[in-house]
């Protein structure tokens, strides 16, 4: 099969959906790689590293998807990307349809058979190509929230670790997940008065263990969350229902009870936010404020640290993608794991939370990969 990975375009998006190591893994396996010059850019990987690892150097992106059998990217199909798709191909990328209307009419004009890294599963009932990520971006809500709580970013001008003799800043994290849990680790690891908030019992059972005391655990109740939003200073949001858009857990109206100046990270503005007031927003311009309190809300958070973020993200997906790659089609009827990440087939939506969530017929996915 020959294996394309065109150069990524959303704003300010620096991974790469294939490094030069896992060129070489395709390669190994008998496979034509065809990488677009100059997409390694962002992490360091000139088109000489991908030259020796075995790769073809592709001059545009339209040589890329005109050429390759299975397109490999980071991030969700751009509107031009999108309409180089074709019938008979496949696409292998982040997708998060259940927000986006516009691509997810795009990927079903074209044919394409798309599989998403958010929806495949492990045999734990985990997602394995959306943890690394959502460990990238849970590390670096504290870092965005931190800065954007400087005075100077707008933010009320809280240090998140205090100093002797002033309390540290409080933060909330909605969501005990993989997000939630490395946010907590680095809010806690700063010195910050951290609280988690999840329905799980079982969940928040394993935190409390984990963190030995030194993060607070709550379960989620309508009163719960208005009690740890309003005295916070920073908030990350890190909820997660799979494949689908993520809850509205935290209304406008909430925004009137919390301190001028408070930060919200939406790190669930993938899957369309969960807090009502949330736009997703660019590394360019990573913030803006509604009524007295400062929303981050960038939909691509692990772009800005590639080298780490690319890397990670190759040894989870690389597996998966030999297996398409090896096999094509025949591995999504073989692995239910893999089929899990089939969300659009030949004109058909095969994924049950992306129809729910836009009004779609939903096609089974075995039964599409049949006909």
């Amino acid at each position: 099969m020959r294996v394309g990975c065109p150069k990524e375009i959303k704003n300010h998006e620096y991974r790469v959906g294939l490094t030069p190591g896992s060129v070489r893994e395709y390669v190994a396996h008998g496979h034509e790689v065809l990488v677009e010059t100059g997409a390694g850019a962002g992490i360091g990987a000139d088109d000489n590293a991908y030259r020796a690892a075995g790769a073809q150097i592709a001059k545009t992106a339209e040589e890329v998807f005109t050429r390759s059998d299975m397109i490999v990217k980071v991030k969700e199909p751009q509107p031009k990307e999108w309409a180089q798709l074709r019938e008979g191909q496949i696409l292998y990328t982040y997708l998060h349809l259940a927000p986006d209307p516009e691509q997810t009419k795009g990927l079903l004009a074209s044919g394409v058979t798309a599989v998403a890294y958010e929806t495949v599963t492990d045999e734990r009932g985990g997602l394995p190509l959306l943890a690394p990520m959502s460990e990238v971006a849970g590390r670096l809500a504290i870092q965005a929230g931190a800065t954007a709580l400087q005075k100077a970013y707008g933010g009320r001008g809280v240090l998140l670790g205090g100093v002797p003799g002033v309390l540290p800043g409080k933060v909330a994290v909605i969501g005990g997940g993989v997000v939630g849990l490395h946010a907590a680790r680095m809010a806690a690891g700063l010195g910050a008065d951290v609280s988690i908030i999840d329905r799980s019992i079982p969940r928040l059972r394993q935190l409390d263990d984990l963190f030995a005391g030194r993060v607070h655990t709550r379960y989620s109740t309508v009163e719960a969350l208005e009690e740890e939003c309003f005295s916070a200073d920073l908030i990350i949001g890190a909820v997660l229902i799979p494949g689908a858009a993520a809850p509205k857990l935290v209304s406008r109206e909430m925004l009137s009870g919390m301190k001028k100046g408070a930060v919200l990270v939406d790190v669930a503005i993938d899957q369309g936010g969960c807090f009502e007031t949330s736009h997703a927003t660019t590394h360019a311009d990573p913030t803006y404020e509604v009524d007295g309190i400062i929303h981050y809300c960038v939909a691509n958070m692990p772009g800005a640290v590639p080298v780490t973020s690319a890397h990670a993200l190759n040894n989870a997906t690389l597996q998966y993608g030999l297996a398409l790659a090896d096999r094509g089609l025949k591995a999504l009827a073989d692995e239910p794991h893999l089929r899990n990440g089939l969300n659009v087939h030949r004109g058909r939506i095969t994924s049950r939370p992306v129809a729910e969530a836009l009004g779609y017929e939903m096609t089974e996915a075995k039964s599409a990969l049949a006909a």
